[in-house]
């Protein structure tokens, strides 16, 4: 079972960057597709974008060429590079394991974009 701990979340101008992290432990990282996922008040959680294990990536078409995942198989960290942030961007952030049949989340980390 992985655990998954976001951080770098927080408040923002819109235009601003924020890069969240999140650290995992308690299962082989390098070999897991990972992604992050978002939530709003009052909307369902949505996918913004993921990697595999290999790095290939797939973002939502909301964050393209704004916001950049990555990996640090050393260190077993996840990354999400968000540029030119909007207000509509403003949500709780999700790691999540999506490797298997059951998606594992980490608790979330707020990030609030104002205008």
């Amino acid at each position: 079972q992985v655990q998954l701990v976001e951080s770098g979340g927080g408040l923002v101008q819109a235009g601003g960057s924020l890069r969240l992290s999140c650290a995992a432990s308690g299962s082989i990282f390098s070999i897991k597709a990972m992604g992050w996922y978002r939530q709003a008040p009052g909307k369902q959680r949505e996918l913004v974008a993921t990697i595999t294990g290999g790095g290939s990536t797939n973002y939502a078409d909301s964050v393209k060429h704004r916001f950049t995942i990555s990996r640090d198989n050393v260190k077993s960290t996840l990354y999400l590079q968000m540029n030119s942030l909007k207000p509509e961007d403003t949500a709780v952030y999700y790691c999540a394991d999506v490797s298997g049949p059951r998606i594992s989340w980490g608790q979330g980390t707020q990030v609030t974009v104002s205008s």
